[in-house]
């Protein structure tokens, strides 16, 4: 399927073909769940959204250090490294990473503002020193940068039926949405990492705080105060997830049962995470398999009919285009 997807996208260079093809892996290897919708977008669209997300998931890989091998240091230092190469890459083109290469020649082609990757990066670089966010607006400043500019970034490569700037804050939304929803499901792996990313106003609301959450993490006892606080988490995410859903509407009709697919399995996470009454300091809630094959079908059932619809209103238009028949 990658060679379809980047001769649909007219990406022709063996040596550029390849680092696309490293961003799809990427992709498919840390992203179930995108990478799942991704495979509902047209083949010629394709390409672009793996190079964004291999870019995004290279520089979080850089911060997180999931081995432990890096110090805070070393990890700002193979940042900078990257930002400096972006930074080449967006003016000259090529550079010195495939992801790099891969989201340069993206950012040309479809026109992406070179100022959303710089936000990325400043939020990327947050994550080496911030460990916490004492309000949600504290937090909505970092997730600027590390969720809403994803959207936005996006939306070129989509495409609306709308003006641009008019989908823009359902798009940014959507970023924010699905990163309030890896938060909340992840919030023991993050405390095991030092941080939190729950704001730390909605957590005292409901008297928490993070020793309470150590605490609870490591001993494996539950407290009625954290249920409270997640309880509320999750109603702040689906109160984002309701202002972004009617951006959906305003993209390609052919792009929709993707977005819309995501939207739907990453509120499952949500579901699942109520369906385990909010026990994720000690487990990881995940969609079924099941369901993620349910939604996946229905998308698939949804794409052949916008594509069914796209053929036949093209018709008329090629036959007005070609005129009368004459003898």
């Amino acid at each position: 399927m990658t060679r379809r997807e980047l001769d649909a996208a007219g990406i022709t260079d063996p040596a550029l073909r390849s680092d696309y093809s490293r961003c799809r892996q990427l992709n498919a290897r840390h992203g179930r769940t995108y990478f799942l919708a991704t495979r509902l977008l047209p083949l010629e669209r394709r390409s672009a959204v793996h190079a964004l997300y291999g870019f995004a998931r290279w520089a979080d890989d850089i911060v997180d250090d999931l081995d432990r091998r890096l110090t805070p240091d070393e990890r700002d230092l193979l940042l900078k490294r990257l930002e400096g190469d972006l930074a080449h890459g967006l003016r000259n083109g090529g550079g010195a990473e495939p992801v790099v290469r891969a989201v340069a020649d993206t950012a040309a082609r479809h026109g992406i503002e070179v100022d959303l990757f710089s936000d990325f990066l400043a939020s990327m670089r947050a994550d080496l020193t911030v460990a916490d966010y004492p309000t949600y607006a504290d937090l909505r400043a970092y997730m600027h940068g590390s969720a809403a500019v994803i959207g936005l970034q996006m939306l070129p490569v989509l495409g609306t039926v709308v003006p641009r700037e008019e989908a823009a804050p359902h798009a940014a939304a959507l970023g924010v949405a699905f990163q309030l929803t890896n938060f909340l499901r992840d919030v023991g792996e993050d405390l095991d990492r030092g941080r939190v990313y729950l704001p730390a106003d909605l957590l005292a609301a409901h008297g928490v705080d993070r020793p309470l959450l150590e605490w609870s993490r490591r001993s494996g006892r539950r407290d009625p105060r954290i249920r409270a606080a997640l309880v509320a988490a999750e109603a702040l995410t689906r109160g984002v997830y309701r202002t972004a859903e009617p951006g959906i509407a305003m993209l390609d009709p052919r792009v929709r049962p993707c977005i819309r697919t995501a939207f739907t399995l990453y509120g499952g996470i949500l579901d699942a995470i109520a369906r385990h009454d909010y026990t994720v300091l000690h487990r990881r809630a995940v969609v079924s398999r099941r369901r993620r094959a349910a939604t996946a079908a229905a998308g698939v059932l949804k794409v052949a009919g916008a594509r069914w619809h796209a053929a036949h209103a093209a018709q008329p238009a090629a036959l007005e285009r070609k005129g009368p028949d004459r003898d």
